[in-house]
C-alpha cells in the first residue's frame, strides 16, 4: 500500500509545475528543483513545510517537516515518501494532463486534489514513522521505524493493528519476527483491551488524548495544553508522544509506550544481552564465548568462537550469567521437581539447545528450567529472579580468558549510515575536486565524532533529545558534591528520609542534594532504585539529575525549584485560588503517572504539602517518589501487605495504614485528598482531637449543617483568599476531595479519574 501510494505521489508530481515558495499549494509554473531550498511548500499557518529534504550527501527525500521555529538541515520530519530510495534531482517540465495541484494542509497533511477538491492522495493515509494530531491510524496503516536516528531508511520496528484488532508493536528483523508490546504473554482482553472492535482506529487530540477502537487510550503528561505533538515510533523500538510549545526547539516526552528499554525485543541482536546503567544508559553485551558480529550495528548481534559437537557431550558445559533472561524460543518448559542437574541434561540431550533459563516463578515453590533453541531478545536486570546458563565447549572454560564475571560494558552506540551520496550529470573537474576533499575532511569528521561519542560518553543510542534517564543523568562522586554544597552548609529543607541542601554543580546548574539516611544499603539495589526513578520522566515530577553511591554515602541530585514547597507557600499567602486549582490539577497528573503510565508501579506513601514544590510558574513538582516501594505491575492487586512497617506523615495517612490493610495506590488517593482539602481551607490535617479526622470531619460537618439556601463552601475557604474563587468549582473540589478521603478504598477514585474530572472543571468551567 505504501510504495503503491509513494509511486502515485511520484508519477503525479511529474505533471504538476511549482509556485513561489511561500505558498502552500503546488500549481502550473517553473519546476521545483532540488538547486533551489527555496522550492518549498508551506503550510498557510506556518507551522509545516514539505519539498526536498537532504538525507546524505547529495541525496534527497521528499518530505514534509516542522518548520516553526526555523530550522535549516536539523528538522524534525514527519513524513517521507522514498525515504529507501533517496533521489538527487526532482523536477518536472511538462503541462499537466489532467488539472491537479499538491497541498500542504495546516494539519502537516500533503494532499494531492484535483480541481474539484476530490483527494486523489494524502500523506495522512500513508504515514511513515509518525503520527500528527487528528491523523487516523487504521487497519491500512502502519508505524515504520527508522533504521536509526541519523539513518531515515526503515528499520524494524512497526505499530499495527493485529487481526485480532489491538494495536501492537512488533520486532520484524532479519531473522524472527515477535510481538513485544503488550507483553506478549497476557490475554487480549488484559489491561481493559477489547479485540471486539473490527473498526480499527486510533487517533489523538491537539490537546493530546490519545484513543482507539481497542479501548487503549491515554493521555499525555501535558495534557490541556494546545502544543506541537507529534507521536512516533523511534529507532529504539519505543513509541514515543513529543510535544513542544511554539517557539522552543527542544522536544519533550509526554508519553512512551515502554519504560524498560531493555524489553524491546532485537534491541541488542541474537546471542547478546541488553542491560540498562543508570548513568550511561541502555547497553548491549555478547555473551561469554561470542563476538559481535557487525561492529557497525548491534541488532545482527554476536555470533560463537566455537563449535560444539552433539556426539560428544562430555565435552560440553555451562556458564551461569546471573540474573539473565531470553524471553521467548523455548524448546519446552519443566517444572516438575526438576534439579539443576536435570535442566543441564535436558539441554545437553538436545543438540539445537544452546543454554537454558532456570528460574522461580512468584507463588511457585518449584523452578522452572527452560532450554532455549536461540538466545533472542536478551536482557540482564537485576530485580529478576532467575539465572541463565550458557552452553559452551569445556576446552573453552580452561583456554579462553573471557569469564561471566566478563560478560560487561560494550559500546551499543555504532552507528549505520546508508550510502546516499548520487554523482551529479555534469560537473566541473574542480568543482569535483574540492567535492571530494570536503566529503574526504566529512568523513574524517564523522569517523572522530563516532569515536568520541562511542568510547568517552558511552551514552544510549539518542531519540531526539530523549534520555531515558534524563539529559545529563550521570553518577557524582562525594567529593564532588561536597564541594557543591559548600560542604553541605546550606540547608533547605529535611525529613525522615534525610536532609536536602542547595548545591551549584560545575556546569553552573543550582541543584537540591538530598544526602539519604540509607548508609546500609547495598550499591546494587540502591544502583536498582536510582535506575528506575531516573527513568521516570513527567512534567509534574521533579527531575533526578544523578545520584551519589560511594562507600556509606547515598546521595540523590535533584532539579532545584525555585518556589520551594507547597506548605512555604500556603504559609507565605502566595497562592490564588487559579494557583491552588493549577496546582491541585498537576499534582494529580504527576500521581497518576506514577500509578498507572509508567511500567514500574510506583506508590508514594507520603503525599504531603512539603513533598509538593512550586517552580517559577507556581507549577507543582511532586518530590520524593520512588523511594518507598517499587513494585511491578504484576503485583498491583495483592492480597497482603507487602509493608513492613507504617509509612508516611501523620494527618495525612489512609486508615489503612492504621487497620493494618492491604496497601495499593489508594493510599496516595487519599492522602492527595487531605493535602487539597488542606489547599482549599488553609488548615493543617491535624486540628481536632482525633488527629487522624480532624479536617475532614470539619468540612464534613459543614456540609451537613447547609441548609440547603445558605451557602456552606465559604466557611470552609481559607480567609486568604478573600473570596476571589469561583464557587462552583470550588464546591466541585471539595466534592472530590471528599471523595479521596472516603473510609473504604474502593470508594475512592482513581488518580487517572481524578485528573479528568479536574481537566473537564479547568476546560468547560
Amino acid at each position: 500500500m505504501f510504495n503503491m501510494d509513494c509511486k502515485f505521489l511520484l508519477i503525479a508530481m511529474c505533471f504538476i509545475l511549482s509556485v513561489p515558495a511561500s505558498d502552500s499549494v503546488l500549481r502550473g509554473g517553473s519546476s521545483l528543483s532540488v538547486e533551489n531550498p527555496d522550492d518549498i511548500l508551506i503550510s498557510p499557518n506556518r507551522v509545516f513545510s514539505a519539498g526536498f529534504y537532504p538525507v546524505g550527501e547529495n541525496a534527497y527525500s521528499f518530505a514534509v517537516w516542522f518548520s516553526k521555529p526555523s530550522c535549516t538541515n536539523n528538522c524534525t520530519v514527519v513524513w517521507m515518501a522514498n525515504r529507501d530510495f533517496p533521489v538527487n534531482v526532482w523536477s518536472t517540465g511538462t503541462d499537466s494532463i489532467s488539472p491537479a495541484e499538491l497541498r500542504l494542509n495546516n494539519t502537516g497533511n500533503l494532499v494531492l486534489q484535483d480541481t474539484d477538491d476530490a483527494v486523489l492522495w494524502q500523506s495522512f493515509n500513508s504515514p511513515t514513522d509518525t503520527l500528527l494530531p487528528l491523523q487516523p491510524f487504521t487497519r491500512y496503516t502502519q508505524l515504520v521505524s527508522a533504521r536509526s536516528y541519523i539513518n531515515s531508511s526503515t528499520g524494524f520496528y512497526k505499530l499495527i493493528f493485529d487481526d485480532n484488532n489491538l494495536m501492537r508493536l512488533i520486532y520484524d528483523g532479519p531473522e524472527v519476527s515477535s510481538v513485544y508490546w503488550p507483553y506478549p504473554w497476557l490475554q487480549d482482553w488484559d489491561g481493559g483491551r477489547t479485540p471486539y472492535n473490527s473498526t480499527r482506529i486510533a487517533s489523538y487530540d491537539l490537546l493530546g488524548e490519545f484513543t482507539s477502537s481497542d479501548n487503549w487510550n491515554f493521555l499525555a503528561a501535558d495534557y490541556g495544553s494546545r502544543l506541537q505533538r507529534r507521536l512516533k515510533i523511534d529507532s529504539d523500538g519505543n513509541v514515543r508522544m513529543y510535544s513542544r510549545e511554539e517557539g522552543i526547539s527542544s522536544w519533550i516526552v509526554s508519553w512512551q509506550s515502554k519504560s524498560q528499554l531493555c524489553e524491546i525485543h532485537g534491541i541488542c541482536g541474537p546471542n547478546s544481552a541488553c542491560f540498562y546503567d543508570p548513568v550511561y544508559g541502555r547497553n548491549c553485551s555478547c555473551l561469554p564465548g561470542f563476538k559481535i558480529k557487525n561492529p557497525a550495528d548491534w541488532s545482527y548481534g554476536c555470533e560463537p568462537k566455537f563449535n560444539i559437537s552433539c556426539e560428544n557431550r562430555e565435552e560440553t558445559s555451562f556458564i551461569k550469567l546471573e540474573h539473565v533472561e531470553f524471553f521467548g524460543n523455548d524448546a519446552g518448559f519443566y517444572n516438575q521437581n526438576v534439579s539443576l542437574e536435570m535442566c543441564k541434561k535436558y539441554c545437553l540431550e538436545l543438540c539445537s539447545c544452546k543454554g537454558f533459563q532456570y528460574r522461580y516463578i512468584v507463588n511457585t515453590p518449584e523452578p522452572y528450567c527452560y532450554p532455549k533453541m536461540l538466545l533472542m531478545n536478551g536482557q540482564r536486570a537485576p530485580n529478576f529472579g532467575g539465572d541463565f546458563y550458557v552452553k559452551v565447549p569445556k576446552t573453552f572454560l580452561v583456554s579462553d580468558e573471557e569469564t561471566a564475571s566478563g560478560f560487561g560494558l560494550q559500546c551499543s552506540n555504532h552507528i549505520v549510515i546508508l550510502d546516499r551520496t548520487y554523482a551529479k550529470v555534469s560537473q566541473d573537474e574542480t568543482v569535483q575536486a574540492v567535492l571530494w576533499l570536503a566529503c574526504a575532511l566529512a568523513g574524517v569528521e564523522i569517523i572522530t565524532v563516532v569515536f568520541v561519542w562511542c568510547f568517552l560518553i558511552k551514552s544510549n543510542e539518542a531519540t531526539e533529545s530523549y534520555n531515558p534517564a534524563g539529559a545529563g543523568f550521570r553518577r557524582f562522586t562525594f567529593s564532588e558534591l561536597k564541594k557543591a554544597t559548600k560542604n553541605f552548609s546550606q540547608e533547605i529543607g529535611r525529613g525522615a528520609g534525610g536532609i536536602v541542601y542547595k548545591a551549584v554543580l560545575f556546569d553552573d546548574r543550582v541543584a537540591a542534594i538530598k544526602r539519604l539516611n540509607i548508609a546500609n544499603q547495598g550499591e546494587a539495589e540502591f544502583l536498582a532504585e536510582v535506575s528506575t526513578i531516573g527513568k521516570l520522566n513527567h512534567m509534574n515530577l521533579i527531575a533526578l539529575w544523578g545520584y551519589c553511591a560511594e562507600q556509606k554515602h547515598r546521595l540523590l541530585v535533584y532539579e532545584f525549584i525555585e518556589h520551594g514547597s507547597l506548605t512555604e507557600n500556603l504559609s507565605l499567602n502566595t497562592l490564588d485560588w487559579q494557583k491552588r486549582f493549577e496546582i491541585a490539577s498537576g499534582a494529580a497528573r504527576g500521581l497518576a503517572y506514577l500509578h498507572e503510565e509508567c511500567l514500574e508501579w510506583v506508590l508514594h506513601c507520603d503525599v504531603k504539602p512539603q513533598n509538593i514544590l512550586l517552580d517559577s510558574n507556581y507549577q507543582p513538582k511532586v518530590s520524593d517518589f520512588g523511594l518507598s516501594k517499587l513494585l511491578s505491575r504484576g503485583d498491583r492487586n495483592l492480597n497482603h501487605s507487602i509493608f513492613s512497617k507504617i509509612r508516611g506523615t501523620r494527618g495525612y495517612m489512609a486508615p489503612e495504614w492504621v487497620y493494618n490493610l492491604p496497601i495499593t495506590s489508594k493510599v496516595d488517593v487519599y492522602s492527595y485528598g487531605i493535602v487539597v482539602l488542606e489547599m482549599i481551607t488553609g488548615k493543617s490535617p491535624a486540628i481536632g482531637e482525633t488527629e487522624h479526622k480532624g479536617l475532614v470531619t470539619l468540612v464534613r460537618d459543614k456540609k451537613k449543617e447547609a441548609d440547603g439556601e445558605t451557602p456552606w463552601i465559604e466557611s470552609i475557604v481559607d480567609p486568604n483568599l478573600e473570596g476571589k474563587y469561583d464557587e462552583d468549582r470550588m464546591e466541585s473540589l471539595v466534592g472530590l476531595a471528599l471523595q479521596c478521603v472516603e473510609e473504604d478504598r474502593d470508594a475512592r477514585p482513581s488518580m487517572s479519574r481524578v485528573v479528568e474530572i479536574l481537566l473537564h472543571h479547568q476546560i468547560y468551567n
